[in-house]
């Protein structure tokens, strides 16, 4: 079984963040957007004395995306992914232009993702992120 982990990065108070993982099923293969039925996230605003606390930031709760904006159908070795020279397949880039997503410099914040599969359990994909 591999471990679960969170992809830490930064990002600025009241900015966009572009969002990159190598997301893999059950298999230990990389998914594809074909094997992905429906896409959505969240953001919260995380608490750092009450890790089970989290709390939603609005408009960006619970968001609908295409499975398409955010997963490729080959892994992508672009200049903007400097983890490895496997790749990445999901990039999301969290639009604030209407309503921010990091609003307090300072704190933490969690993004979540849940892939729904065509069959198989929900895929999660979370970023946590510190504002500056």
């Amino acid at each position: 079984m591999a471990d679960a982990r969170d992809i830490h990065g930064n990002a600025y108070k009241n900015g966009s963040a572009t969002l990159l993982a190598r997301v893999v099923g059950d298999d230990g293969t990389a998914v594809s957007p074909g094997d992905i039925s429906s896409a959505r996230y969240s953001v919260y605003l995380l608490d750092d004395q009450d890790p089970d606390a989290r709390t939603p930031v609005a408009a960006h709760q619970d968001v609908a995306i295409g499975v398409g904006q955010v997963l490729f159908d080959t892994l992508q070795t672009d200049d903007l992914w400097t983890v490895d020279q496997v790749g990445y397949n999901f990039r999301h880039v969290l639009d604030v232009s209407a309503n921010p997503a990091f609003a307090i410099a300072g704190r933490r914040y969690l993004v979540e993702f849940q892939l729904t599969p065509v069959s198989g359990q929900v895929i999660l994909v979370r970023f946590r992120v510190n504002v500056i």
